[in-house]
């Protein structure tokens, strides 16, 4: 007999690589010269951000689906708008890297994402330096840098970008986590696009004024709808996937099913992009760092179970383990289809919101990260 809730589980996993994978071979093929020729980052998030806006918005206002959290005006100064801010940077930067590196090359980079997010945990004090992790941290960094070295078409200009892009999407996760839980607010899919997704749009706003509203002008690029549309509608769909996924599943099954994701991209980005070449010492350093993200979220997990209280009985263990991923479930706030926040989640080794991946310009990315998530248990 097979079991329905297993079934569908893993269902739903599959739709998420499916949705995640799916969304930034998209957003290369849209952006990138050789193919649909749309060098426009920053117009494509703003795409995608006033989409799920409007999409969020007649959710919450017209049919009801949700209702608003209580924002007040202190609220939204302090924990939207910074949230916001680095939000749309991080796609504002994840996706113009699509334009000087492949894909592939990109995924190797988010391995980085823990690392950041460590970095930017410890400075706003949610973390404690120790000597353990940082030692994870090195692993991970050798291993980036050794990936780096063996990239054919290695681009400074890129790799900047996505570096860049990481640690504003490291630093937002880590606010999300010091703003919001400590304001005691907590977002669904739905009421996190509702406030994020406008927000952010208006951030891209001034730099798309001065750095791609003249240059599309001249250019007089064909707008296809249906190209856009669809982009967009794929990009929704992997923010609601993962909400299913963190709902039906845990912090580990999630970044488990991110690692998987992420040699299935290396893999179908190759085939796709004929340009991306792959060569032994990526995939070594690749590995490398994996290890080093792997050890981290094992760290991770054993903090959680230490934190448990010995004499409880394993019924007792179950509920609160379940009530803890209950919690740490509540907030999701968008990902980022540059697959930067997401969350995606390239990265997928320490670090996702509850969004996840970040992989979607338009919310990465975006979800707690595993650190806020462990810390969130820690804390309860």
């Amino acid at each position: 007999m097979i079991n329905k809730t297993l079934l569908f589980t893993y269902l739903y996993l599959l739709v998420y690589i499916l949705l995640s994978s799916g969304v930034i071979l998209y957003n290369k093929w849209v952006l990138s010269p050789k193919y649909f020729n749309f060098p426009f980052p920053i117009t494509l998030t703003m795409i995608h951000m006033g989409f799920s806006g409007a999409v969020a918005f007649f959710l919450v206002r017209v049919f009801k689906v949700v209702a608003p959290v209580k924002m007040t005006f202190e609220i939204y100064a302090t924990c939207v708008i910074p949230i916001s801010a680095f939000f749309a940077s991080s796609l504002w930067f994840g996706n113009t890297a699509y334009l000087h590196i492949s894909v592939a090359f990109i995924q190797m980079l988010k391995a980085l994402m823990p690392v950041a997010t460590f970095i930017m945990a410890v400075m706003c004090g949610t973390d404690k330096p120790r000597c353990d992790v940082f030692l994870n941290m090195v692993l991970v960094s050798v291993g980036v840098v050794i990936s780096s070295y063996g990239e054919i078409h290695f681009n400074v200009v890129g790799t900047v970008y996505q570096v860049t892009g990481i640690f504003a999407e490291a630093l937002r996760l880590v606010l999300t986590q010091v703003l919001l839980q400590k304001k005691g607010l907590t977002l669904n899919p739905i009421t996190s696009l509702y406030y994020i997704a406008p927000c952010s749009f208006m951030f891209l706003f001034v730099p798309w004024c001065l750095l791609e509203k003249p240059h599309i002008q001249v250019s007089e690029d064909q707008f296809n709808f249906w190209i856009f549309f669809s982009n967009a509608l794929c990009a929704l769909a992997l923010n609601f996937s993962i909400f299913l996924v963190i709902g039906r599943t845990g912090a580990v099954t999630i970044r488990v099913a991110g690692v998987l994701k992420d040699w299935i991209l290396i893999a179908l980005s190759t085939v796709i992009f004929p340009e991306s070449t792959i060569t032994g010492l990526n995939i070594i350093g690749y590995a490398i760092a994996l290890c080093g993200v792997v050890m981290y979220n094992y760290i991770k997990v054993k903090d959680v179970r230490a934190s448990q209280q010995p004499s409880e009985s394993l019924p007792e263990r179950i509920t609160k383990d379940w009530k803890l991923e209950k919690k740490s479930s509540d907030i999701f706030l968008p990902n980022d289809t540059s697959d930067n926040g997401k969350g995606s989640s390239g990265g997928n080794g320490g670090a996702s919101d509850l969004n996840f991946d970040e992989e979607t310009p338009l919310l990465s990315t975006s979800r707690l990260s595993h650190i806020g998530r462990s810390q969130l248990m820690r804390d309860s």
